[in-house]
């Protein structure tokens, strides 16, 4: 079982980051051979400010080693350090078909109202996504349910070079959907997701919070006046609550209804301390080895470096195999 996954370097991690997809992978370091990248190329297709780029995919290498991402088990670089994904991708640009691009939702929701001042790298984003997992012969792909529609793309792609070119060269992957991984919204509106860009840091628990800031904006944190119910049926239309029951359910690694278990018939005064504890125990240990990270930027180059080496190396040979068959290369 080989996983590749990516992430873009996007500034500080928050809770939903590592609850809906990190503290996944580092399990996942037991269960397959992971390759995990910092996506700086996808993150250029839309403009950022070159000097925070650099800074951010340092600030990200250091918060995915800070929550157990160990690159002795795992290979962790950053995309742009290895040239056979753009190379791949340009190979796919010309075997993927413009109407599946079309029907791709998610470079509908990022254009907006704009699409046609997007770039050309957003709308072909996923074919870069599938150079990115094709070239390493992944068998697996983490995603979400939002994200299945890519893997789909992938294994199309594949298999129309695969059939074009008449080989075997491309592995398909499939979707792998951890059952644990939570969709974590924001503290103050259950109907959101919990984001960076959210204007206000009371809606997200940073990685880098406190345990003074971690346990203030728990206790803001938007509920409603009712007592913790026995079943998660009877959270329907109580998003909030029900948010905070799932985040207290994935940190401690427990069914949501076991926490319900616990803690039916109290309200929240009772309820959100337990779980700021739980949060402040959690986060603790990651805040202090990021702390130790940031503080040797020197080593994160290094350890970026490594892995970087390891995946050029692992990634030639499917290169390669593919200009053969295209005839670019004998």
């Amino acid at each position: 079982m080989r996983v590749v996954s990516g992430i873009q370097p996007t500034g500080n991690l928050h809770l939903g980051n590592y609850l809906g997809a990190i503290k996944r992978w580092v399990q996942m370091q037991d269960e397959a051979e992971c390759l995990f990248f910092l996506a700086d190329l996808h993150a250029i297709t839309v403009f950022n400010d070159p000097a925070e780029l650099a800074a951010n995919v340092r600030e990200m290498a250091a918060a995915l080693l800070a929550c157990g991402i160990d690159p002795e088990r795992s290979t962790l670089f950053a995309h742009s350090a290895v040239p056979a994904h753009p190379e791949l991708a340009w190979i796919f640009n010309c075997v993927a078909r413009i109407g599946w691009l079309n029907r791709m939702t998610q470079f509908k929701e990022k254009s907006g109202k704009n699409r046609e001042g997007a770039s050309v790298g957003l709308f072909a984003y996923p074919v870069l996504q599938a150079a990115d997992v094709l070239l390493y012969q992944a068998s697996h792909v983490p995603v979400g349910e939002d994200q299945k529609q890519h893997v789909e793309l992938m294994r199309d792609i594949g298999a129309k070079f695969n059939a074009d070119y008449q080989v075997e060269l491309f592995t398909l992957p499939e979707p792998l959907i951890g059952q644990t991984a939570a969709r974590i919204m924001s503290l103050r509106d259950g109907n959101a997701k919990m984001s960076k860009s959210d204007p206000s840091d009371m809606s997200r628990v940073n990685l880098t919070d406190d345990a003074d800031a971690v346990s203030q904006k728990v206790r803001k944190a938007k509920t409603d006046a009712e007592p913790l119910p026995e079943s998660m049926d009877a959270l329907e239309g109580r998003p909030e609550a029900k948010n905070l029951v799932l985040i207290h359910a994935a940190l401690s690694d427990e069914e949501p209804q076991q926490v319900l278990a616990r803690f039916a018939g109290q309200g929240f005064g009772a309820f959100k301390p337990a779980l700021a504890d739980v949060l402040v125990e959690t986060l603790r240990p990651i805040k202090a080895r990021l702390d130790g990270f940031r503080a040797d930027p020197g080593e994160l180059d290094s350890i970026l470096a490594r892995g970087a080496e390891k995946a050029r190396a692992r990634a030639q040979p499917t290169l390669d195999a593919a200009y053969r068959a295209t005839g670019l290369r004998r």
